[in-house]
């Protein structure tokens, strides 16, 4: 079996809390050695979570720096000169301040593609506020369409902008400029912003909204619930499924499962002023009977429908299970690495180790036992 496709690669991963360590989950699931950088004493940056149960940091080495002491910047800056990138989550200007922005990085390793991590990016007149998810997917349009007909604005969870517009933005990012780096042997910073990220994610619909077929209110349109053929339904016990037929012969499909292909109430499916009775009906359909009673009616056909799980209903699903979407690590159930490869092989999740890996990452870069020992005394690295 070849190696995993980002082996050989080593980032450095300052410690810091959501988009920027999934950033670095991902790297390190498909290969990278990160090695994260936590502040001397914390155990660990960000919320009262125990490292160890904490599913972002999976598969890292990790060393304790204080980063206000010139003794410890001089060991990050040896580990930066054998690096390949640096990820960094603070607000700008911080490492600036601390004696260790780009310029500084940079003079270490010309090549270093240094990934940093905002909400409102490097530059803009938001680029100092304090701010989160909900906000960075505020203003870039993403959360507006979001919501029920005639309703505020529904929380997606934290996917728009920590996780989809911004982790995963870093690290393709950073695998863009990685590429580019290692053909022109010429390093630089990306900026990745939630912001920009999670308007991206948007383009699709600015398509729709450009060409006619969208219209700027939330509940109202194809995708967002509007449809009575995509959206969620209530089931006899409580639970819901998801329908989501949009071709006309999925939809047919779903028609001739439900037993109502003869009902001409249903006949003009993209008829938009009827869409609201069309939902309330199958609404008071999917009532008749259970969650597990409309799988066996639906599954299996093309009617573009799944039940909707619970977090700890999807690890034990059927589907799940057989393609291996979760996995068991130090005890904690997580989703596996993805995606896949038909010749490399992902790394198994290692769960955060709590011992640190302070001789290993200091021994890698050429640092001998009385060095480390003295950086110890001097309280540089612990």
């Amino acid at each position: 079996m070849s190696r995993p496709p980002l082996s050989g690669l080593r980032i450095i991963e300052l410690a810091g809390i959501g988009p920027g360590p999934f950033a670095g989950m991902m790297l390190a699931d498909h290969g990278a050695e990160v090695i994260r950088v936590e502040r001397i004493g914390s155990g660990k940056a960000g919320p009262q979570i125990p490292a160890e149960k904490d599913i972002l940091l999976r598969s890292r080495k990790t060393i304790e720096l204080d980063l206000k002491n010139p003794e410890s910047q001089a060991v990050l800056l040896d580990l930066v000169r054998k690096a390949d990138g640096l990820i960094e989550g603070f607000r700008p200007g911080v490492i600036e301040r601390l004696g260790i922005g780009p310029e500084v990085l940079h003079t270490a390793n010309p090549a270093l593609v240094i990934g940093r991590m905002t909400g409102w990016g490097q530059t803009g007149p938001m680029a100092p506020m304090a701010g989160h998810d909900l906000n960075y997917i505020a203003i870039s349009g993403a959360l507006h369409g979001v919501g029920r007909k005639g309703e505020k604005p529904v929380v997606p969870l934290n996917l728009f902008g920590d996780f989809g517009g911004g982790g995963m933005m870093l690290a393709f990012g950073m695998l863009a400029a990685l590429h580019h780096a290692r053909a022109t042997g010429e390093g630089q910073v990306v900026d990745a912003a939630m912001t920009d990220g999670s308007a991206l994610l948007s383009a699709m619909i600015h398509t729709f909204r450009q060409v006619g077929i969208w219209q700027d209110d939330r509940g109202v349109n194809l995708l967002d619930g509007g449809a009575h053929f995509y959206d969620t339904y209530e089931t006899r016990d409580g639970k819901y499924v998801s329908v989501g037929a949009i071709e006309p012969q999925f939809y047919a499909t779903l028609l001739d499962r439900l037993g109502l292909s003869d009902d001409p109430a249903y006949a003009r499916q993209m008829d938009a002023d009827r869409w609201d009775d069309m939902r309330d009906g199958l609404a008071q359909l999917f009532l008749t009977r259970t969650r597990d009673e409309w799988d066996g009616i639906l599954l299996g056909t093309d009617a573009c429908y799944a039940p909707v799980l619970s977090l700890d209903e999807a690890p034990h699903h059927p589907h799940n299970t057989a393609r291996g979407t979760f996995v068991t690590a130090g005890g904690i159930t997580q989703p596996t690495p993805a995606p896949r490869y038909s010749q490399s092989p992902t790394i198994a999740p290692r769960m955060y180790d709590t011992t640190l890996d302070t001789d290993t990452v200091l021994e890698s870069i050429g640092y001998d036992a009385p060095r480390i020992a003295a950086l110890r005394d001097a309280g540089a690295v612990r």
